[in-house]
């Protein structure tokens, strides 16, 4: 969970095609040389130092930096690190072979006072050159690394850390930053889920929604869900395509992350099998209910825990705590889906009592919604 100051390590395997891509119009006359990690990075952008050494980072196999949670630095999308700026470090790091560890901090003063503590290597957030109001030193940062310079803004190092900063400035091109934000936008929008797009109703006249009702049926007691709600939150999902997967590794008719599957007990070789995936999908509801068995009314809770579904119990809980502090229900939908669609906003997604940051609340709001209007139509059809 991140608050603040709170760690959070990510590998993403699945950026690596997005770091080819970038990193092709990069890497044309440079010598090679093999990591320990089965990667390659420029020869020429290792220099010896005394001061800081590459091969104290190749040894620790991570790179920390310091960051604040917003739509263009960082935020969790999915249970997986988003923003411009965050996809940049990634971007690098991926370079030198190494996994990026992301602490986010609360303003800028705590990043460069833990940066000059030695608690990280890098902020990877756009810091205004000037510190008229961030009560610090210049002397204490080398500004390197991405930098827009019409806003006079770029990452930071401790002073000293040559080394680094050289292997930052000879990485960063500006283009880098339009190449990512279309590796973004990709990443955000439905073409980044392969999947065949099916009716949502199989035979209406007969009241048959899929292939798949008798699964919904059998595993719906398992989720104490009607079955036909499963169906729609399905065809959300995947559109009732069993093969269905998605840039961030979510898998098979109800979309399963990996990492939730190994949670649940699917083995990855049964991840796209129907039945085993609605199992597991079942299992996965009931736990989401529990997280919410503060929320006693039966029709309300099947809103936060399809908010949840799509955006994170983490997320749906801070709008329940900005609901709580704005003198709104937190225990009715529509009083939290207001604060579900702030925290979009800086002023919300700052606040004190937040404690995830940034979300995309736009689209975790109209999911909820698209699934219980779908919901309705089947009840319409189907027994």
């Amino acid at each position: 969970m991140l608050y603040f100051c709170t760690m959070f390590t990510r590998n993403f395997a699945f950026f690596i095609t997005v770091t080819a891509f970038v990193l092709a119009s990069c890497d044309s006359g440079h010598k090679k040389l093999d990591t320990p990690w089965g990667t390659t990075i420029g020869e020429d952008s290792i220099a010896e130092s005394s001061h800081f050494s590459v091969d104290d980072m190749l040894a620790s196999g991570e790179l920390i930096a310091f960051t604040l949670s917003g739509p263009e630095t960082y935020y969790d999308y999915h249970g997986h690190g988003m923003g411009t700026h965050y996809l940049l470090c990634e971007n690098f790091t991926q370079r030198l072979g190494v996994t990026l560890r992301v602490e986010v901090c609360k303003d800028t003063a705590e990043m460069i006072s833990k940066l000059k503590d030695g608690d990280g290597d890098l902020i990877a957030f756009p810091l205004p050159k000037h510190f008229s109001s961030l009560n610090s030193q210049p002397s204490s940062l080398r500004f390197c690394g991405a930098y827009v310079d019409s806003l006079n803004v770029s990452w930071a190092v401790r002073e000293g850390n040559e080394e680094l900063a050289r292997m930052l400035d000879q990485w960063f091109k500006p283009e880098l930053f339009t190449k990512i934000k279309q590796q973004e936008t990709f990443a955000l929008s439905n073409r980044a889920v392969t999947r065949h797009v099916y009716a949502p109703m199989l035979n209406r006249s007969r009241g048959l929604i899929s292939h798949y009702d008798h699964l919904f049926k059998k595993y719906s007691p398992v989720a104490h869900w009607d079955w036909r709600l499963l169906a729609a939150l399905s065809y959300q999902e995947s559109t009732f395509d069993p093969q269905a997967h998605s840039w961030a590794g979510a898998c098979g008719l109800m979309q399963i992350m990996p990492g939730t599957a190994a949670h649940l007990g699917l083995p990855l070789d049964r991840i796209y099998d129907p039945e085993a995936n609605i199992a597991a999908a079942c299992r996965y509801i009931a736990e989401l209910q529990r997280e919410f068995y503060d929320v006693r009314n039966r029709d309300e809770q099947y809103n936060f825990v399809l908010a949840s579904y799509n955006g994170g119990v983490g997320h749906v809980r801070d709008a329940m705590a900005l609901a709580r502090k704005n003198g709104a229900n937190p225990y009715l939908w529509a009083d939290v889906s207001e604060y579900i669609l702030k925290l979009r906003l800086p002023e919300y997604y700052t606040d004190p009592v937040v404690k995830h940051g940034y979300m995309r609340g736009t689209e975790t709001y109209e999911y909820v919604t698209r699934v219980r209007n779908r919901w309705q139509q089947y009840q319409s059809v189907a027994r």
